[in-house]
């Protein structure tokens, strides 16, 4: 059976015991990262300890949703049945001021217009009632 290009539903994050609050957080327009108590660092993606010391004083804060592209690159072919009629997008990471990075997409922006140290605010995309992407546009 041959299916045709826009037809196939695209894959979603699987939302587990570990990263719940993170996707709440989506769903609720939050940006939620973990936070150690023990040495004061924040991570992502979800752990269920500190990436930094290993500790499992970890809990869930709000960040300010602000950042910088760290790198980027424009996707022009994607022959994925779910995708091959979003060409060209972008995928980035983004270098967020609290301190990790993640990957995403810069929205509501030319490519052109892309560039490393772009800074860039978060967005919701909500795909469905359950998962609401976090994207990225410029200031």
């Amino acid at each position: 059976m041959t299916m045709v290009a826009d037809s196939r539903p695209k894959p979603l994050p699987i939302v587990t015991d570990e990263n719940r609050p993170f996707w709440d957080g989506c769903r609720q327009g939050k940006l939620l990262l973990q936070y150690c108590d023990q040495c004061q660092q924040h991570q992502f993606y979800p752990r269920l300890y500190c990436m930094h010391c290993g500790s499992s004083s970890i809990r869930w804060v709000q960040a300010s949703g602000r950042g910088i592209i760290y790198s980027y690159t424009i996707i022009y072919q994607n022959k994925s049945p779910e995708f091959v009629r979003d060409t060209p997008y972008n995928v980035a990471v983004v270098q967020l001021e609290e301190g990790p990075r993640m990957m995403s997409n810069i929205v509501e922006t030319d490519p052109a217009e892309l560039r490393v140290d772009l800074p860039v605010t978060v967005v919701f995309d909500a795909v469905n009632d359950d998962i609401h992407l976090p994207r990225f546009k410029a200031l």
